[in-house]
C-alpha cells in the first residue's frame, strides 16, 4: 500500500506534464508558455497571501475576525499557489476549483460602521450603573 501511494504521488507530476504537452498541441499554444503561466501566477499568489495573511492575524488578535476563518482562508490559498507551481495543467485545474470554492461566505464577522451594529436585547440602563428591581 505505501508503494501504490508512492508510485502515484510519483507519477502524478508527469502524467500532467504530459496532459499539459496534448493541451498545448491540441490549442497550439506553446507548452512552455502554459507553464511560465502556471509559475507566474503561483509565485505572485504566494506573494499576495504573504501580505494579507499578516493583515488577517492582526485582525484576528484584536477581536475583529475569526481565527480559524483566516487560518482556512490562507491555508485553501497557499495550497492552491502550490498547485499552480505545479507543472501542468490538471494541477491548475485543481487550484482554480480550490481558489472558487465559496469558503467563507455567510455571516460577516468583521467590523462594522457606526449605527448598524449587530441585533441585541435592548437594555433599560447604561453599563456600569447599578439598579435593583
Amino acid at each position: 500500500m505505501r508503494f501504490l501511494l508512492l508510485a502515484i504521488v510519483l507519477a502524478f507530476p508527469l502524467l500532467d506534464l504530459y496532459a499539459t504537452v496534448r493541451f498545448a498541441r491540441w490549442t497550439g499554444v506553446p507548452a512552455w508558455v502554459w507553464l511560465g503561466m502556471s509559475i507566474v501566477t503561483g509565485f505572485l499568489l504566494l506573494q499576495s497571501e504573504r501580505h494579507t495573511f499578516r493583515a488577517k492575524m492582526i485582525a484576528a488578535m484584536h477581536g475583529e475576525q475569526s481565527m480559524l476563518r483566516g487560518l482556512l482562508d490562507s491555508g485553501r490559498k497557499l495550497l492552491a499557489a502550490l498547485l499552480f507551481l505545479l507543472p501542468g495543467i490538471i494541477s491548475d485545474v485543481i487550484a482554480l476549483m480550490l481558489l472558487a470554492l465559496p469558503l467563507n461566505v455567510g455571516r460577516e464577522s468583521g467590523p462594522l460602521p457606526a449605527g448598524t451594529g449587530r441585533a441585541r436585547a435592548p437594555r433599560s440602563a447604561l453599563d456600569g450603573e447599578f439598579r435593583r428591581d
